[in-house]
This record gives C-alpha cells, sequence and structure tokens, in this order.
C-alpha cells in the first residue's frame, strides 16, 4: 500500500508540475465558464438575487466538466511524442500513472472554482463556506472518475486522434444540457425530466447549488455524492483496465 500511494504521487506530482510553472493555462481555460457566466446569467429571472445563487454553482460544475472531460488529450499528446510508452516502461504500477493523473485535474478544477466564485461575489453572489468545501469535494470525486473516464478514451483512440474528440462532444453537451447547468429543465417535457433523471451530472449539479446555499444535510447533497462516488468508482475501474491492457 505504501509503494502504491508513492507511485501515485510520484505520477501525480510529474503531471502537476507543467501546470504550476505555467498557471496562466487556467486563467485561459476560464474565458468560456466566463462567457456563459456573463451572458447567461443576465437572462434568467432574478428574484432577489436568486439567479447567481442557482447558476453559479452550475457554473462551477461546468467548467470541471470541460476540463475533466479534455484530459485524456494531454494522454493522446504524449502518445504521439513517445512520452506516455517511456513511462510504460518505469516500475510505476499502472494504476498509479492513471490514479495519479486523474488526482492531478482536481487541482486546476479546484483553482477555477475558487476564481468564478471570486468574480460572481461582487455581483451579489453569497455562498456557506463549510458547504462550499464539502461540495468542492463532491465535485472533485466526480471528476476523477470523469478524467479517468477521458483517459480510457484516448487508450482506446490513440490512433485515431478523431475519435476521441468525436465521443468526446457527443458525450459531454447532452450532459450538460440534461444536468440542467445553464437553465431549469423542471418546466421541460416528459421525456427531458424523465432523461435528466438518468444522467448523474444531473445529482452533482443539484448538490452543489444545496450545498452553495448552506443545506449540508439536504436529501440532494447524500445522491449527489453518492453519484460522484459511483461515477469516480466506474471510471477508476474502467481506466485501471484500460492501463493494464495498454501495457
Amino acid at each position: 500500500m505504501t509503494s502504491a500511494v508513492t507511485d501515485i504521487r510520484t505520477v501525480f506530482s510529474r503531471e502537476l508540475r507543467p501546470t504550476l510553472r505555467q498557471p496562466f493555462t487556467i486563467i485561459i481555460s476560464m474565458v468560456q465558464p466566463l462567457v456563459f457566466l456573463g451572458l447567461f446569467a443576465p437572462l434568467l429571472p432574478d428574484t432577489g438575487g436568486s439567479a447567481l445563487q442557482w447558476f453559479v454553482p452550475g457554473i462551477v460544475v461546468m467548467s470541471a466538466l470541460f476540463a475533466a472531460s479534455m484530459t485524456g488529450s494531454n494522454l493522446l499528446m504524449e502518445a504521439q511524442t513517445g512520452s506516455h510508452e517511456r513511462s510504460l516502461v518505469t516500475p510505476l504500477r499502472r494504476s498509479a500513472l492513471l490514479i495519479g493523473r486523474a488526482l492531478k485535474e482536481v487541482v486546476p478544477i479546484f483553482a477555477q472554482a475558487t476564481l468564478i466564485i471570486a468574480v460572481s461575489v461582487p455581483f451579489g453572489f453569497r455562498f456557506d463556506p463549510s458547504g462550499a468545501v464539502l461540495g468542492m469535494l463532491i465535485l472533485g470525486t466526480f471528476s476523477v472518475g470523469l478524467g479517468a473516464l477521458s483517459y480510457s478514451l484516448a487508450l482506446a483512440s490513440k490512433n485515431q486522434d478523431w475519435l476521441f474528440w468525436t465521443v468526446q462532444q457527443t458525450v459531454l453537451f447532452p450532459l450538460l444540457l440534461l444536468a440542467g447547468m445553464l437553465l431549469p429543465i423542471d418546466g421541460g417535457p416528459g421525456w427531458l425530466r424523465a432523461a435528466a433523471r438518468f444522467n448523474p451530472l444531473t445529482y452533482v449539479v443539484d448538490a452543489e447549488r444545496a450545498l452553495f446555499d448552506g443545506e449540508v444535510w439536504a436529501a440532494t447533497t447524500v445522491t449527489g455524492a453518492l453519484a460522484a462516488v459511483a461515477v469516480c468508482a466506474l471510471g477508476l475501474t474502467v481506466g485501471v483496465r484500460a492501463m493494464r491492457r495498454d501495457a
């Protein structure tokens, strides 16, 4: 167990180092979430400042969704340059190669979330600190699982880059829209609400909104945490198996 943790820490630090050397990339990646925040929030009905309270947690989840789903592109680049093949001949555990990479993605996701919240507070957004911390832990858990699935997709399509981007974009936007991040789906047709119930991201978004409002013990918090853990377990299981087969 100690050796496994050491391997994961080694991969984590190796993957995180380029991000720390170029933190400006985190700011660049925030452009899209901030555009959505600036253009969509004014279109929502605002009752006593409730629009931002509803919308900002969704934008935080959206930034994590975009970041985690695209992590496999880094692996594609490494496969093209031969860096990935060189890592496979190291004595590191194959599971550590995936888990360390997936955990690394949590750091820029947390940084982006902090910046989004900081930008929103001057415009009236308020949040409960303890609930926000718990919400970020749930979001981090979900992001690890989604990142692992993204790496699995990259391994399956490393000789066909177009396949990775086709599947990623095809899955990304239905997940985003069905989770009700940008617009509420409560008033949508029955088939749309039924489809949203099968989307694990729906429960994560609902949990984030409840937690940012300080509803730590709400039922939506529990269901959101369970959905995040389920995605994390699925992603790591699929990802570790894919990494071992690739080795």
